[in-house]
């Protein structure tokens, strides 16, 4: 039934479509946004707009970047020999928060989930093999500890074997199950340093 009359019911319905927004959350947002000055309304459309048509991969390691290379590929000081493969730019990220990794980055867009029907073609694995033809010491395989991310950290550490290049996957420290984006600096700070090569 519509209580609100279409527009409002139709802002709350595309909250509602967003991960983790329940109902009662996408009508507080659509009643907050209603009441928002015109001005930041806009700024927001905007910023979703722009985000949308700017925002692209990075042509190194795929993360999510508005620029051709992302600030860390692009950054001199950086180990370009050590990549840590995640999950997702938001796994990135809770790793550059810990301050203490000083090399690059490959990030999957996902992990290998026959259930779902995801397999190796769909995540960024053909990327990574490319970029190993450069000069590469070592590879962290850094996915989550759920059944997916160890499918997956198995799969990249059979393919790379062959090189002779290092493979370590990230040390205990991370539960089994939980998600890199939500775990402490301090956790990861310490399955980073106690990583074991494969």
């Amino acid at each position: 039934m519509d209580y609100y009359g279409s527009q409002i019911t139709k802002l709350i319905e595309q909250l509602a479509s967003l991960p983790g927004i329940g109902g009662k959350s996408a009508q507080r947002l659509a009643f907050h946004i209603v009441n928002m000055p015109q001005e930041k309304v806009e700024q927001l459309a905007g910023a979703m707009v722009d985000a949308k048509k700017h925002i692209c991969y990075c042509k190194e390691c795929c993360t999510l970047t508005d620029q051709e290379i992302c600030p860390i590929c692009s950054n001199p000081v950086r180990d370009k020999k050590t990549i840590m493969v995640v999950e997702s730019s938001r796994d990135l990220a809770a790793y550059e928060k810990t301050g203490k990794y000083d090399g690059v980055y490959h990030v999957l867009h996902g992990a290998i989930s026959p259930l779902l029907g995801i397999g190796p073609g769909d995540i960024r694995l053909k990327e990574l093999m490319q970029r190993l033809q450069g000069d590469v010491n070592e590879v962290i395989i850094a996915t989550n500890s759920s059944l997916e991310g160890e499918t997956t950290a198995m799969y990249i550490s059979k393919l790379i074997k062959p090189t002779g290049i290092k493979v370590s996957r990230i040390a205990s420290g991370v539960p089994v199950g939980g998600d890199l984006e939500y775990i402490d600096e301090v956790t990861l700070l310490r399955a980073l340093e106690g990583r074991v090569e494969l």
